[in-house]
This record gives C-alpha cells, structure tokens and sequence, in this order.
C-alpha cells in the first residue's frame, strides 16, 4: 500500500466523496484559495469550483448553521472549522438544530452532515487555538463524535462520517496531520463505534485516542524493554464508544489506563472508567484503574509550559509502572 500523510489521506477522503456524490460540498474559511488553515483542502477549488467549495466570512454560527440547513434538505455539507476551539462559537446550531432535528421529527428528517476541527496543543497556538473539547460535544444527544489517529483511520472514517445521516463532529489533532501512514488505493471504510488495538499485550490496557495514541505506543516500545506487555487500544470513536472491545482488553490485562490530552475534569477519560466499572471487566481488575490527563489550565503558550500541561511519553511511561508494579 502507498504511504501518505494524515493531510493528504483526509483530503483523498474528501475528494473521493465529491467525486462519487455530487451532494457532497466543503465550507468554511479559508478553503478555496488558501487550502485550509492547514492545506488540507489545497487545490480542491481548482477541481470542484466555488459552488462546492464555499467561502465563508469569520462566522463559525453561520458556517454551521448553512450546513445543518444544507444537510437537513439533501446535501451533504463537510464543514471545516479552523480550530476546534471555535466550535463554541456555533453551539447552538448543532446543539439545539442539528443534534435534535432526526428526533424531533420522527426519524422523517435527517442532518448528514460533518464537522471537521483541527484540535490539541503542541504547535505553539496557544489559550484559544489549542483545546480538546470532545467531551463537551459527546455530553450531546444527537452527535457522533470521530478521533482518529492514522492516516488509515482518518480517511476511512471521514468516508463513513460524511455517508452517515447524523451530524459526525471529526477531531483532527494538528500534531497528526504530517503523520505517515500504509493507506490503500482502493476505496474502504471504517464503520463508526468500532475500537482498534494498536498494539497486543497482556500486562495493562492503555485506552488513548489521537495524538496520545502515538505517545502511548512509543511508551510501550520503552517499557516492553523492562519486561511490561502493554495493550494500546484506540476508541476511534469517542461517541458511540465501543465498550466491548475496551472492556474485553481490560478482562485480559487486569489493570487500565485512560490518556488524553484534555482536562482531567470532566475529560472523556471519567466516562471509559465508569463504562468499565459496568461492565464484567470488573472483577478482573488486579489494580485501581487510573487516568492520565490535560492538567486544568489553559494551555500556555510558552513550549516548555505548553508541554508540561498536557501527557507525554515520559509520563504515561512513568504512570503505567506504578500501576503494573502496584505503587497506588
């Protein structure tokens, strides 16, 4: 298989549906001309033209709301937001429109529609470019809620979120997106809910999505040298969560750790931890469950503060040994 960037496997996505359904259109800031904030969309205006990629003026609520409308009478809208922090600037047509019109009518309306927002810190943004707020959007009735980690994953799972009749909210980590990965030529999808295990082991489940997903498999290569079996599984999807597979992994290992780059409080992290809690996994646990997460500050900009607010590889390194070796 071809080996493509995170980048370029979302913009195959994108391009690849485009081509297939003429419903499909891209919206949002700087998309056309610019190619994204991120130049995931570089070239696209060039092949589909202005009325399939929408500029749009500074205004998050209005790029949300024309989707949700858009979505709502057939088409099949991709709204980019520049960074997922502005996702708060459109909360109330997706919260109060999109997320409840399937319900609200009876199954006879649909809103198929996806939110792309680029999400996390490490690239200097700091306070207001640099948020994980998935937990806030999984609280929502209505809204599916898409992390991948791989250039495989991400173009999978756009595909399957931009054919699914709900609104899909798609984090895309910035670290990521320069992220190499095996991604076939072929068309494929990965169905939503469906969790991956990135790497087998036997001694401890460490549950991680995103940027972390990366982080917690170079902290298995390190203590894999010290004789500790370390299973990395990935949700992919934070809403709906496949507790099954979580919660199979755990029953194996005995002992669970939850990292994500999002605040403690609050985090999705708390959510995973009270799934398990009911679940048989239970009774299997040799060891307190634990969560390694965002410390609650806003993210700085200086780097070395910066990395300091939210897991590295050293900490989640440190973390899994004083749960394997007992030191809770």
């Amino acid at each position: 298989m071809p080996e493509i960037t995170y980048r370029q496997a979302v913009k195959d996505a994108m391009v690849e549906e485009m081509r297939r359904d003429e419903r499909v259109f891209l919206i949002g800031e700087d998309i056309g001309t610019y190619g994204g904030a991120f130049g995931v969309s570089a070239g696209m205006l060039e092949e589909f033209g202005p009325e399939r990629i929408v500029e749009t003026p500074i205004s998050e609520d209005a790029i949300v709301g024309a989707a949700a409308g858009a979505a709502m009478i057939g088409m099949r809208p991709i709204a980019e937001i520049m960074f997922m922090d502005f996702i708060l600037l459109a909360m109330e047509p997706l919260v109060n429109q999109a997320a409840k019109a399937r319900y609200m009518f009876g199954g006879k309306a649909t809103v198929p529609m996806v939110i792309r927002m680029p999400s996390g810190s490490g690239t200097g943004a700091a306070a207001q470019h640099s948020q994980s707020l998935e937990t806030i959007l999984m609280h929502i009735p209505g809204i599916k809620v898409v992390a991948p980690s791989t250039p495989y994953d991400v173009k999978g799972l756009l595909i399957s979120s931009i054919r699914d009749l709900n609104p899909v909210c798609f984090v895309e980590h910035k670290l990521l997106y320069k992220e190499k990965g095996e991604v076939p030529d072929e068309e494929y999808t990965i169905p939503l809910g469906v969790a991956d295990i990135k790497r087998e082991g036997s001694d401890i489940t460490v549950v991680s999505s995103g940027i972390m997903v990366h982080k917690s498999l170079k902290a298995s290569e390190i203590l894999a040298d010290e004789g500790i079996s370390v299973e990395v599984v990935d949700p992919r999807t934070l809403k709906p969560l496949d507790v099954d597979t979580i919660s199979k992994s755990v029953k194996k290992t005995g002992r669970m750790l939850v990292v994500h780059e999002a605040v403690k409080t609050a985090g999705w992290a708390g959510e995973i931890m009270a799934s398990i809690s009911e679940t048989p996994a239970w009774d299997y646990l040799d060891a307190p469950m634990r969560r390694l997460a965002g410390k609650d500050v806003p993210i700085p900009y200086n780097p070395k503060l910066e990395a300091a607010a939210v897991p590295q590889v050293d900490d989640i390194v440190q973390e899994i040994r004083a749960i394997v070796h007992n030191k809770y």
